[in-house]
């Protein structure tokens, strides 16, 4: 028997040619046709992200009745092979695209739907037994998914691994202040030299500009904690059981390893994204003071 080469794939646009042996679907091709713009792709941190997010909500839902759990626990084995790093390559969405987010969100969903398929014994594509849309995304929206997964997983490992590298910096600046506090050096300003410094001054004022900078990491840290995982669409929770707005934040926590909750002025989260720009300005400036 010859394996086929292509599946057919039908969304509102009509039906597309899809590689048999992808796990990514309609959605995510037509993405990567519509905004080729960097030619970068997701980073290996936000796919993780995304994973961490399926697999929460595939358990709150099954816990609350929604979900099947031959389904549920498809999805759940699924995203644990995406969260070890498996299946990478199919995340092929350009990381600049319309719709704040929705074909990244997408080309998770289709990913972690067609592997899920493959262990339920189904063939990728076959979304009559499970959907991406329907199943992987259940009480789900990009307006949600998406924010959580950025800015309340993703970026949060990453300032762990900032923090660990900065703290590092300004014990090595405490360590040089003490030992260069002997030496003496000319001062300068305006480029030229002014009065005289010990150079361990300077490397003192080094460590208390780091010392300074990781205060103010942590204390962004501590707002990016508050997730809008199920506000759904507008902030409202519509679509998504009242039981499981209050167990998937715990899931997640759980999952991730991070103190994470929900924060309650949904609306508001899910229009703004100033947890995020909060920190950003933080790093901008951080930048501006060592370079």
């Amino acid at each position: 028997m010859v394996q086929a080469t292509y599946r057919y794939e039908k969304d509102f646009l009509g039906e597309k040619e899809i590689p048999a042996d992808v796990y990514y679907g309609v959605q995510t091709l037509r993405a990567k046709e519509n905004f080729p713009i960097t030619g970068y792709r997701m980073h290996e941190e936000l796919i993780r992200a995304f994973a961490i997010v399926k697999k929460a909500a595939a358990q709150a839902n099954m816990e609350v009745g929604r979900l099947y759990e031959g389904i549920g626990n498809a999805i759940v084995q699924a995203s644990d092979e995406v969260i070890e790093g498996k299946l990478h390559e199919y995340f092929i969405v350009d990381p600049i695209q319309g719709g704040a987010g929705t074909s990244m969100n997408m080309n998770a969903n289709e990913v972690i739907g067609n592997r899920a398929l493959e262990i339920m014994g189904h063939q990728k594509g076959e979304y009559i037994h499970l959907s991406p849309n329907t199943h992987v995304n259940m009480s789900q929206s990009t307006n949600d998914s998406f924010p959580t997964a950025i800015h309340c997983i993703a970026v949060l490992k990453q300032l762990d691994i900032l923090l660990e590298t900065m703290q590092v910096m300004q014990d090595v600046f405490q360590k040089k202040a003490k030992e260069f506090d002997h030496v003496i050096k000319m001062g300068r300003t305006h480029l030229q030299d002014a009065v005289p410094i010990r150079l361990g001054q300077e490397f003192e004022a080094y460590s208390r500009v780091l010392s300074r900078d990781i205060k103010r990491i942590n204390q962004s840290k501590q707002h990016l904690y508050e997730v809008n995982m199920g506000a759904t669409a507008v902030g409202t929770g519509l679509n998504a059981d009242p039981r499981y707005i209050e167990i998937v934040v715990k899931k997640l926590a759980d999952i991730s390893g991070l103190p994470l909750c929900r924060r309650r002025a949904s609306r508001g989260c899910n229009a703004k994204y100033r947890c995020l720009h909060r920190s950003i300005r933080r790093f901008k400036s951080m930048y501006d003071e060592h370079v």
